[in-house]
């Protein structure tokens, strides 16, 4: 007796069980290799095999996504503490001066990628801002950018940085990082829970009431670390497993849209942005040079501090290499902080002079049609 075809309901269950289920080993493959944003690679790369391969590719589920946004923002805002913030004490304004320094050198090398012909400099400028990689991928199409392009180059730099690390530790400074893991924070789950559902929803709500940009991650993000810097939310964070999903389903969502030309027109960009990735590195260190010679603080504690990428891997390499972790992390939190609220800002601007420009281009010559 010939089978009877499945149902589209049931179809689309084993579908997304089986996507599921393929995010999920990656992921674990990749975490256990150490590295970073395992669940975010593991969703892009599964949601593009399932845009190319399948022939009618999964549909997120309205909503999704932007609970996804909403609990990486509330991730990002509790990093920020105020004994974090204030490890930085007397050198509070090199910092920021080296901070808006890799801001600026953000800018330049997005500005030179940009240029490409397969590249718009909004998306140039998103691709390659040194600085919260998830968040930037989150804001990118909501602020007019390409999430796909941002999504890759970011993965790229951090995936760069990370790798790269170990070597310059041991050949610029002689010291090895042990890869000693990074304490975490005794938390109840269950406040983890409360604290990314409430901050989830009252944030969401209060950005679009505030009308700011990219609300779903801006607006959990500044509540949520509010709530940190108040001591309301201090010593809780958001349980690893949501964390996980959270990070998975951004992934799926940008995968999910690649097209067979999406793909082509990445991959014809990123030898420029390996070159402009490398180039910003090499900047980043000039700044942690003229950093140390500022403060006095030792060249690998400055180093780590600017290092644009891979927060907990960093974090890892300064505990492992007996650097000042605390200043470490300091340093990264804030620059975390500058480059995901300065991004709606720039992506502005450079929208409106790139529509400036537009305006003001002759038109054509020849008859007019």
């Amino acid at each position: 007796m010939p089978s009877l075809p499945r149902p589209p309901a049931a179809r689309t269950a084993l579908h997304a069980l089986a996507l599921a289920t393929a995010v999920a080993a990656v992921t674990a493959g990749l975490g256990a290799l150490g590295l970073p944003s395992p669940a975010l690679f593991a969703g892009l790369l599964a949601g593009l095999l399932d845009a190319l391969l399948v022939p009618r590719p999964l549909a997120l589920p309205r909503g999704a996504g932007t609970a996804g946004q909403a609990v990486v923002g509330v991730t990002i805002g509790t990093l920020v503490q105020l004994s974090t913030l204030a490890a930085l004490g007397e050198h509070w304004l090199p910092v920021l001066l080296v901070t808006l320094g890799t801001l600026a050198l953000s800018l330049g090398t997005g500005a030179l990628l940009g240029r490409h012909r397969d590249v718009d400099p909004v998306t140039g400028a998103f691709a390659l801002v040194a600085g919260g990689a998830a968040g930037l991928v989150v804001m990118a199409r909501q602020l007019g950018a390409d999430e796909r392009v941002v999504a890759v180059v970011q993965y790229l730099r951090v995936l760069v940085v990370v790798l790269s690390l170990p070597v310059v530790l041991r050949v610029a400074f002689g010291v090895r990082a042990d890869g000693a893991a990074v304490a975490g924070v005794d938390g109840s789950p269950w406040a983890g829970l409360v604290l990314a559902a409430g901050c989830g929803l009252a944030g969401r709500w209060l950005g679009r009431v505030a009308h700011l940009p990219a609300a779903s991650l801006l607006g959990p993000m500044l509540l949520a670390a509010a709530l940190s810097l108040g001591g309301a939310a201090d010593g809780v964070r958001v349980p690893a497993a949501l964390e996980t999903l959270a990070y998975a389903l951004i992934g799926l969502q940008v995968g999910l849209g690649f097209t067979r030309a999406s793909l082509a027109s990445v991959a014809r960009v990123l030898p420029a942005a390996l070159a402009l990735i490398v180039t910003g590195i090499a900047g980043s260190a000039g700044l942690a040079a003229l950093l140390s010679a500022a403060t006095g603080l030792p060249l690998l504690d400055t180093y780590l501090a600017t290092t644009p990428g891979g927060l907990y891997a960093v974090l890892a390499a300064a505990v492992g290499s007996g650097a000042d972790a605390t200043f470490v992390l300091s340093v990264q939190v804030l620059r975390l902080l500058v480059m995901l609220l300065a991004a709606p800002v720039l992506a502005r601007a450079l929208a409106g002079g790139l529509l400036r420009r537009r305006r003001g281009t002759p038109p054509p010559a020849g008859p007019t049609p």
